[in-house]
């Protein structure tokens, strides 16, 4: 059950992020930033190319600190890396010399857990994304699909209160990652945990997010946010055929479309 009185899972207040080069010149990535994200919600955050989506993301976790502004996680501002934050990169981070159920069993073992309770874990995580029969193959042995249900078990088997994404199915074909995407929509269901999920794909943003947050060209601040009215569960593709998607869908790529002839 979600506190609603809690604070919010994630608060991004006025913040600026500048990076420096190495040749001394100054890039604004984000600029008056404010993003407020409520506990157990799906947030998708969509943006032309290069406009500091995954800056977003490195805020939240700590990897990256704001110019200005502040940024906060359960109400406290973050301090360094928060291990209740689960990241799905756009990469596998699959270990090659270690069996799946190993890669799997490695962030448990990290946080202190016994070895065979990591190993329990792990297989119980691999039965839920359907990898089954699968726990002693090596990552060059699976498909792109399985790589990518054994990053979400890595992820998952860590409990996240709150899930980062950047571009998670982007290399995957189109009936490939329409499963993924109805197998996270369902994890996600069980769990509760709070997602932020970056994608260039405006369609994966409507049919997946509670909220789709539009952002500028560089440097980045926020455009508008869609609040998404579309019933659950939902089941992919299935939901893209339905008259209010269609609506979000002109709507949102109307003020995407403008911001990247800008960018």
């Amino acid at each position: 059950m979600i506190n609603v009185t809690a604070a919010p899972a994630i608060e991004l207040e006025h913040v600026s992020c500048r990076f420096i080069a190495g040749d001394g010149k100054a890039t604004l990535a984000l600029q008056d930033f404010s993003l407020t994200v409520e506990r157990g919600k799906f947030c998708a955050i969509v943006g032309p190319t290069g406009c500091g989506k995954s800056t977003t993301l490195s805020l939240i976790t700590g990897l990256l600190k704001p110019t200005t502004g502040t940024v906060k996680v359960m109400g406290q501002p973050v301090d360094g890396i928060d291990p209740r934050i689960g990241f799905v990169f756009q990469n596998d981070a699959i270990f090659p010399w270690r069996n799946v159920v190993d890669n799997v069993s490695a962030g448990p073992l990290f946080r202190g857990q016994k070895p065979s309770r990591a190993r329990e874990m792990a297989l119980e995580w691999l039965r839920r994304v359907g990898l089954a029969g699968f726990e002693e193959h090596y990552s060059h042995q699976l498909s792109g699909g399985m790589r990518k249900r054994v990053s979400l078990a890595q992820t998952f088997v860590n409990n996240p209160e709150i899930l980062l994404m950047d571009e998670p199915f982007s290399a995957l074909d189109m009936q490939t990652r329409t499963v993924m995407q109805d197998e996270l929509l369902q994890l996600w269901a069980e769990t509760g945990s709070s997602v932020v999920f970056v994608t260039h794909d405006l369609e994966e943003a409507i049919a997946l997010a509670d909220q789709v947050v539009v952002l500028t060209a560089r440097p980045a601040t926020i455009n508008k946010i869609y609040d998404i009215d579309l019933p659950r569960p939902r089941v992919m593709p299935g939901v893209r055929y339905e008259e209010k998607f269609i609506g979000y869908a002109r709507s949102i790529w109307d003020d995407l479309r403008a911001e990247v002839k800008i960018g």
